[in-house]
């Protein structure tokens, strides 16, 4: 078994001068920073009184399952000889929150759009979404199902 770390630092930049005296006495804006990475600027989601413009953690979770499932896909089709020349995926999630406030995922669902170079691939272009699933590090550390609705395409008419 080998193990991973990593690390990020967020940083609040919401305080207006009263600091969290009060539920609309400051921002939800704080930055997302990696060590030698380009810094994001994040806040809450706008239903929480943040800043629409900018990234949300629900988001940023969203991102990184359609993520992961992306580069797994992607490996295992080298791995194959599918030879893969565009993707795309615009992930949905839903979330539901209870009348505590406390919320939760449900599910994802990812939707990707593959083009292979060849039509003799598409088949086991297919194929390869169901182990990249099964493959996927945050897909295998949710507690609700990560599903996929995948097209793929040919690239050429052979």
């Amino acid at each position: 078994m080998k193990e991973h770390n990593y690390k990020a630092i967020i940083e609040w930049t919401g305080n207006l001068g009263e600091g969290t005296s009060g539920y609309t006495n400051y921002e939800r804006s704080h930055t997302i920073e990696v060590e030698n990475k380009t810094v994001i600027a994040a806040s809450s989601d706008p239903g929480f009184r943040g800043d629409p413009k900018k990234h949300n953690p629900e988001e940023l979770f969203v991102a990184s399952l359609s993520s992961c499932h992306m580069l797994w896909y992607l490996h295992l089709c080298s791995a194959e000889g599918v030879v893969v020349t565009d993707y795309r995926d615009e992930a949905q999630g839903t979330m539901i929150e209870e009348k505590s406030g406390k919320g939760r995922f449900t599910e994802v669902i990812l939707y990707p759009e593959v083009t292979v170079r060849e039509a003799g691939m598409i088949e086991k272009a297919r194929e390869l979404h169901h182990k990249a699933n099964e493959m996927c590090f945050i897909a295998n550390s949710c507690n609700f199902p990560v599903r996929h609705k995948s097209k793929v395409f040919s690239g050429s008419n052979s």
